[in-house]
């Protein structure tokens, strides 16, 4: 059966300073009237039900995650005892699945993207578990078009001749790093190449033959977990052995040396919402340029965007390319041109021994 695992380990940085690390970015409400993980779960209802819905999340934010997503049954909120990248994350959703399910098919995803157009996506998603399920050794992932020339995504160049279906499954001839910006515009000229948006599905007994093929070790440690699930040592193995895992990506670990590789070209809107500056292209903006969420009043103010609450008035004055987010306890002001380095202000808080407001 058709699994929906969603991955929801990340921190969250940029968001900063309504993200924290127990109320990561996939916890937060961005974009319409739910977080970005209650979104996710919502787009797998119609062909995932809440017992085949996986969350995999750290422990420190388990608690958070399971009180947004208060229908999954709670051991489907799988946790890690550390960050360990994509792989092991997989990894770990796969072996649990195979304890319910020994064909079950995984349909992987992050749990912080904006995906508009519910039913295409809906449609793409019944096309990969197809396509897995017609050929079991099949790794397929999902390439979005390219909007414009970004050197923040890996790129996968597509190969020749797509199968006849639709959306359409292309072979894959490479994956590309995260280009400088005059490559990524000799791809978006090329029309070959999308951008990885990290959207996987496989058959859960094919991850973990591919991790055994690639990485050993890692396959191995994921082995020992398995062993222990449902006594009463598996709580103690999960976290002895999981930290100890080799942390590396799905992409690095396998993807990019299986032979079995096919991507689809998504036919849904997708966005991965990767700092505060994508929040106007998501979300518009006024006749000034600004975007606002809460309470707000601005004179000679524009281009900014500014995060509040209906109860605490923002108000500004002869500025723009601002960035201007208000909490309870904390208040970033930033240079919209330097949005990639808020992470900069959680070095400088720790060092500053400020560390209860990361």
């Amino acid at each position: 059966m058709l699994h929906a695992v969603i991955m929801a380990g990340g921190s969250g940085t940029r968001f900063w300073p309504q993200s924290r690390t127990r109320m990561p970015k996939q916890l937060l409400r961005l974009h319409g009237d739910r977080t970005m993980i209650q979104q996710t779960a919502d787009r797998c209802r119609n062909w995932a039900s809440a017992q085949r819905t996986w969350v995999v999340t750290n422990s420190s934010q388990a608690a958070a995650t399971a009180a947004q997503l208060n229908e999954l049954p709670e051991h489907q909120i799988l946790q890690e005892p550390a960050a360990r990248n994509t792989a092991p994350c997989i990894g770990l959703a796969a072996i649990r699945i195979l304890q319910h399910d020994p064909d079950g098919v995984m349909f992987v995803m992050p749990a912080d993207h904006v995906i508009e157009t519910t039913e295409q996506f809906e449609r793409a998603v019944r096309r990969a578990a197809e396509l897995v399920t017609a050929d079991e050794n099949r790794l397929i992932l999902f390439g979005v078009t390219p909007a414009f020339p970004s050197t923040g995504y890996g790129y996968i160049e597509r190969g020749p001749l797509p199968d006849q279906g639709s959306p359409p499954c292309f072979s894959v001839s490479s994956f590309r790093e995260k280009p400088a910006r005059e490559i990524a515009e000799e791809y978006l000229r090329d029309g070959r190449f999308f951008w990885n948006c990290g959207i996987f599905c496989w058959k859960a007994t094919t991850i973990l033959d591919c991790l055994q093929r690639f990485e050993p070790e890692l396959h191995a440690g994921l082995m020992r977990i398995q062993d222990a699930l449902g006594t009463p040592d598996e709580t103690q193995v999960l976290a002895a052995e999981f930290p100890a895992l080799k942390s590396i990506s799905i992409d690095y670990a396998v993807l990019e040396r299986a032979e079995n590789v096919g991507v689809l070209e998504a036919p849904f809107g997708w966005d991965d919402v990767g700092s505060w500056l994508s929040l106007p292209r998501l979300n518009g903006s006024d006749s000034n340029g600004n975007t606002i969420d809460g309470l707000f009043c601005g004179v000679d103010t524009s281009n900014c965007i500014v995060r509040t609450t209906d109860q605490h008035l923002v108000a500004a004055l002869g500025v723009n390319n601002l960035i201007v987010v208000h909490t309870e306890d904390a208040t970033l002001i930033a240079d919209s041109s330097r949005s990639e380095q808020i992470r900069e202000v959680l070095d400088a808080l720790k060092n500053d021994n400020l560390q209860q407001f990361t």
